[in-house]
């Protein structure tokens, strides 16, 4: 049952991309979360604590750690960015599903919104990296609107807006798992 219910849940996500608020966080985590036991889940926080704006993956996993969420892969202290995520990718257990969190550039009216999906992302998209997919399940929040200089674009964006979105992200995760499905050390 619980296979027909995740192709299910994934064939009604593949490939629809939409920008919603963050409040359709928790939805989108807590449908996981019936699918999927945290021991089993690895969060793969991408991005540097070297830009601004593609800071919100390691903040993410920073604040995914401090709560006790076990199989975070990139924090503040050891980023999972472009020059690393291939070797990381290599140490997550074959039987983890990966829920990738990256930031993204997006329309100007999208900023403050994510992408959720049930399928894989492309880091570092719209910078024009060459990175492979990764995830089952992926969360891109819009962190600035796109532009003709990216890597200016990201180091100009607002650490408030990457804090407050980070927040929202590790809350919607929290609140998923904490709600009697499965525990977390505190």
């Amino acid at each position: 049952m619980a296979l027909y219910k995740r192709e299910l849940v994934r064939q009604q996500n593949r490939g629809r991309r939409k920008a919603v608020p963050g409040d359709h966080l928790s939805p989108f985590f807590k449908d996981i979360s019936q699918l999927h036991s945290l021991d089993q889940i690895t969060f793969l926080c991408i991005g540097t604590d070297r830009s601004t704006g593609d800071a919100l993956g390691p903040m993410t996993g920073t604040l995914l750690e401090e709560r006790g969420i076990p199989h975070v892969i990139g924090t503040l202290a050891a980023p999972c960015d472009a020059d690393t995520l291939e070797k990381r990718l290599a140490h997550i257990p074959a039987h983890h599903t990966i829920i990738a969190i990256d930031a993204c550039l997006g329309p100007k009216d999208a900023t403050g919104t994510y992408y959720i999906s049930g399928t894989a992302l492309r880091p570092a998209q719209s910078v024009g990296g060459n990175l492979p997919e990764v995830g089952e399940y992926s969360v891109a929040a819009v962190v600035n609107a796109n532009g003709p200089r990216p890597y200016s674009i990201l180091q100009m964006t607002s650490l408030y807006l990457i804090m407050g979105m980070s927040r929202t992200i590790a809350d919607a995760i929290s609140e998923a798992w904490d709600s009697g499905n499965v525990s977390f050390m505190s």
